[in-house]
């Protein structure tokens, strides 16, 4: 079909799909979490670098401490990136559209290959009580997130006189208060219903996955704004882009994480109400 805004390709009997605003979503959906979930592999992977460069120089201290701060990111991601992977998966079968479900463009194996994702190292929801039972409440009564928020929330302050990155820095500010706040309110409430934990934990691990690759993406697009700031050639559109990815991120993907905030406050007993014989489907 043509585009809504006019043809496009007025010498075609239709306009590519690239013009069409639902295949864009589903594009630009695709490239944000493929990008920002590299950005979060490449951030723990710093992280471990300095946990053996501690190791090697003899210095404890500090690889326990590499190795707590790699150790409260790891649940997030094994079940954020491969929920996200498995979601941007589907929609490259969706961009297809009926042509996607065959063989021959390859997209349903990568549908197959990426679904057993979430569920080789533990599923989901095992990283999830990881997270929010293990590395937050128990272990570290929320000291796991006031350390990482302020690191967040640091960069947030060093940026905010950034034009470009602006945006996405008072943003940041708002959900490490958030997320915090969040914590608490979870510790309080698991104190008088233990089902908490468990409830509420798969919602946790998405909003923290959520908020940290907004960090990503807020670290990007601040590299990107230095270098546009100097760079003069045609590199200049790979930073634009970075830009307009991360813009797309705040936009369109991290509201996300408002309906996760809002699920994971929710009372235990819209799913602990039915008995077990009720669990059943019905027509």
């Amino acid at each position: 079909m043509r585009a809504l805004s006019g043809k496009k390709e007025p010498d075609q009997v239709a306009d590519s799909l690239i013009h069409h605003a639902d295949v864009r979503r589903m594009l630009l959906t695709q490239k944000a979490i493929a990008e920002g979930g590299r950005a979060m592999l490449y951030y723990a992977a710093r992280l471990a670098d300095h946990m053996v460069e501690g190791h090697t120089a003899g210095d404890e201290k500090k690889a326990d401490a590499y190795d707590d701060r790699l150790g409260f990111l790891t649940p997030i991601l094994k079940g954020f990136l491969t929920e996200l992977g498995n979601e941007a998966a589907n929609l490259g079968v969706q961009v297809f559209g009926g042509h996607g479900y065959i063989r021959e463009h390859g997209m349903e194996q990568i549908v197959r290959d990426t679904r057993i994702a979430t569920l080789y190292e533990g599923t989901t929801g095992i990283q999830a009580l990881d997270l929010l039972g293990r590395k937050v409440l128990l272990m570290t009564q929320g000291g796991a997130v006031r350390e990482f928020t302020l690191k967040v929330a640091n960069f947030a302050r060093k940026t905010l006189t950034d034009k470009r990155v602006r945006p996405f820095s008072v943003e940041l500010l708002k959900l490490t208060a958030q997320w915090n706040v969040l914590t608490v309110r979870l510790m309080l409430a698991a104190r008088k219903d233990r089902d908490v934990v468990s409830s509420a934990a798969n919602d946790f691990l998405m909003y923290s996955g959520y908020v940290t690759m907004a960090y990503m993406w807020a670290r990007m697009a601040a590299v990107a704004s230095e270098k546009l700031d100097k760079s003069g050639d045609d590199s200049e559109d790979f930073y634009r882009a970075k830009l307009a990815t991360a813009e797309f991120y705040y936009e369109r993907l991290l509201p996300r994480a408002q309906a996760h905030a809002t699920g994971m406050l929710s009372p235990t007993r819209s799913l602990m109400q039915l008995a077990p014989e009720h669990m059943a489907f019905t027509d």
